[in-house]
């Protein structure tokens, strides 16, 4: 089974070609696992409490437009 520090020692060792297509890989799955955990969240309720605060703040006027 591959480690941590041997995964480390791979990507430190890496052409720059190799390492900016890996970054640009790994930043892809990243996001790609975040979506999915969003979506998890939002499909089994862990964020409607958040949404219910949010929804009472910006009724009372308590918000400010980004």
């Amino acid at each position: 089974m591959t480690t941590v520090a041997e995964i480390s020692g791979a990507v430190r060792r890496l052409p720059k070609r190799d390492l900016a297509r890996f970054r640009k890989w790994f930043m892809e799955y990243e996001a790609a696992a975040w979506d999915r955990q969003f979506e998890q969240d939002v499909a089994t309720g862990r964020l409607d409490k958040l949404a219910r605060e949010a929804l009472k703040e910006l009724r009372a006027g308590r918000t400010t437009e980004l």
